[in-house]
């Protein structure tokens, strides 16, 4: 049995069913029980990190090391330890492709604060209606440093794959990749959750094969193929469920937080 010195979870569906405004009191617990036994742990989320505190009830502990903005930013220690931000060129691209895509659009942020770019909010509605809600419409990118942006349109699973492949053969700057039906993270090319898991690692002296990390989407993938140890919930898509060594049981039912309790306790809780 290896010995596990990191664990990092998606959010979205993977530690907070869709709908929910935070994680369970059992996650959180969880959390902290694998801190008091020298395990280093926290998220591995699309969302910026400016989002994520409401999500752990402000429990800071929960998520002092973060990899958050799909692996843009990475925290530890409650500090900023790595950025990478999207090349504005790049962004102006996009622009142009999206122009094309009937009802799609781009979002970008201002700490947690949605912008919306271009397109239109009864689109964005459809895919992410809390950002549709609580935008600010500014029709053009903010003169800022951008380091969370996401594109979206109107469509099913296999449009938005279309969509998405349309994108990263249309920006070779950037990499987009889908983490809904209708909706894709933004990312300077070669960045992702699996370059910032690896980048943490090597940052705390810690080997892959020492980590376990948790998911349920096609951004999860890139970490997956990093460690070793990727483990996939039950309501995973068929590629993230695909790409896993392990899986277990359902977001709803707290299955992240049971396996944590069993790592944090020296167990081995997987089997094949």
């Amino acid at each position: 049995m290896p010995r596990i010195k990191l664990i990092l979870s998606d959010i979205d569906d993977t530690i907070m069913p869709c709908g929910a405004a935070r994680v369970s009191d059992r996650t959180r617990a969880a959390f902290h029980t694998a801190r008091e036994a020298g395990i280093v742990v926290g998220p591995a989320s699309g969302r910026g990190f400016a989002q994520i505190s409401p999500f752990f009830s402000g429990d800071t502990a929960c998520f002092s090391t973060c990899i958050a903005t799909n692996g843009l930013e990475v925290y530890h220690g409650g500090a900023r330890i790595a950025a990478q931000y999207l090349p504005r060129e790049a962004l102006e691209q996009t622009l142009d492709v999206l122009n094309d895509i009937p009802r799609a659009g781009l979002i970008c942020f201002d700490g947690a604060r949605p912008l919306l770019v271009a397109g239109e909010r009864v689109d964005l509605a459809e895919r992410m209606p809390g950002y549709a809600e609580a935008c600010d419409v500014v029709g053009a990118l903010p003169d800022w440093p951008i380091i969370k942006a996401n594109a979206f349109m109107a469509g099913d699973a296999l449009t938005t794959e279309e969509f998405c492949s349309r994108l990263n053969n249309a920006v070779s700057a950037l990499d987009f990749d889908i983490p809904l039906p209708g909706y894709l993270n933004i990312m300077p090319a070669g960045w992702n959750k699996g370059s910032a898991v690896t980048y943490l690692c090597d940052r705390l002296g810690i080997g892959l094969n020492e980590v376990v990390v948790f998911g349920d989407a096609g951004n999860d993938l890139t970490m997956f193929d990093a460690v070793e140890n990727a483990v996939a919930v039950a309501n995973a898509t068929p590629e993230a469920a695909a790409a896993a060594r392990w899986h277990i049981g359902a977001c709803a039912d707290d299955a992240v937080a049971q396996i944590i309790e069993q790592v944090a306790a020296g167990e081995w809780p997987f089997v094949r």
